[in-house]
């Protein structure tokens, strides 16, 4: 293919998260013109941060999304020693462990050699951030696609806004987003979703309710490093409401001021985070809502017996989408529909964990690639 034919060629990617930066990131490289939309303020997704700050003016960053993330799969590894040549990713040396609440004891610490535990420097969202920045890619970002129209006799996709607004025309789409044609969306929105499935007979129905597990992060600070922890992260046995607990101030490139301070942040059991869902429904939670759940997420902390003192700062963040419960798409790491030029990506087509989203968005921009008669370079 001509080069004048791959200028041409113009791709929307729907989603900002970690896979809509990636294969935006990835396309971009091979000179593909990319526009990129999140309804979101920022790049971030399940990389998100989080910035508060407390009664004396100090401004506190919380990672309430993923904490960091380990990489197994070559291809990944690629994309990661680019990120970490460029310092926009960096090893976070923590040492974890496991906390059982009926013994009150830390067991099984990790042994030396783990895997690696890479975070975004000075943020988790820094690595999207970074990617949405690249030239080829124009971010448009507090805009939400409600619309996704395949133009047969033109072969493209036309794009609308939740408003009604024409975004242009597309020869590829990339959806990341798992609630393109998802009901959900209508529950979110009370319109229909952008992309409708009735059209796309190849596409799986699965699409229209893609189970998930949802979860809430507890951010909260200490005028003091807590005495009593040993590790920067731990999981919890025999707990009723909470699964991990991370030292967000330790990783690497987050200054903390004064720099005795420590912040962490909490997660909850899928179990305890369904039964509040069940409770308040599936709209943003009111902060009484949210106030109950730190408290009772905090409360459960300090059940530990780990003289935990009282924090400077505690806010609950409802997650509502933490974990895809399924992976739709098998060995191809994403959904691709050649006819409509249309590719499905996300850690819901392979498996929830940063590293899943990263594979299938390499998946996704090399069947486009393959499209253009263009190498992916992975």
């Amino acid at each position: 293919m001509s080069s004048a034919a791959v200028a041409a060629a113009n791709v929307a990617v729907i989603g900002a998260g970690i896979s809509g930066s990636v294969c935006a990131s990835l396309l971009a490289a091979r000179g593909v013109a990319v526009t990129l939309f999140d309804s979101g303020r920022g790049a971030g997704g399940r990389m998100a941060q989080r910035r508060e700050v407390i009664e004396d003016g100090t401004e506190l960053r919380f990672d309430h999304g993923a904490p960091y993330f380990t990489v197994t799969n070559n291809e990944v590894a690629r994309v990661v020693s680019g990120w970490e040549a460029r310092g926009i990713v960096a090893e976070w040396k923590a040492t974890f462990a496991c906390f059982d609440l009926a013994t009150g004891k830390f067991t099984d610490f990790e042994k030396e050699g783990t895997a690696k535990k890479y975070v975004g420097v000075p943020a988790m969202n820094s690595i999207c951030k970074s990617l949405c920045l690249e030239d080829g890619v124009v971010a448009k970002f507090g805009v939400t696609v409600g619309k996704m129209d395949w133009l047969q006799d033109r072969s493209s996709w036309s794009l609308a806004s939740l408003d009604g607004k024409d975004l242009g025309n597309f020869d590829y789409v990339v959806a990341t987003d798992k609630n393109v044609a998802s009901t959900s969306f209508s529950g979110l929105t009370g319109r229909p979703p952008p992309l409708d499935l009735s059209s796309f007979p190849r596409l799986p129905t699965i699409l229209q309710d893609i189970p998930v597990r949802p979860c809430f992060a507890l951010m909260v600070a200490f005028s003091e490093p807590l005495a009593m922890v040993p590790v920067h992260g731990f999981s919890f046995n025999n707990s009723n409401s909470l699964s991990w607990a991370f030292c967000n101030s330790s990783k690497p490139g987050r200054a903390c001021v004064p720099p005795n301070r420590q912040s962490w942040v909490l997660h909850s059991t899928t179990e305890y985070a369904s039964k509040v869902v069940k409770n308040i429904g599936p709209r943003k939670p009111s902060a009484e809502a949210l106030a109950k759940v730190a408290d009772e997420l905090f409360s459960e902390f300090q059940a530990t017996g780990l003289s935990i003192p009282q924090p400077i700062f505690m806010r609950a963040h409802r997650w509502g989408a933490a974990f895809p419960a399924i992976a739709i798409s098998g060995d191809d790491k994403c959904v691709w529909d050649k006819s409509t030029k249309l590719a499905i990506c996300g850690d819901f087509c392979t498996n929830p964990s940063v590293e899943g989203a990263i594979l299938s968005a390499t998946r996704g921009a090399s069947k486009i690639l393959e499209c253009l008669s263009l190498p992916s370079g992975l």
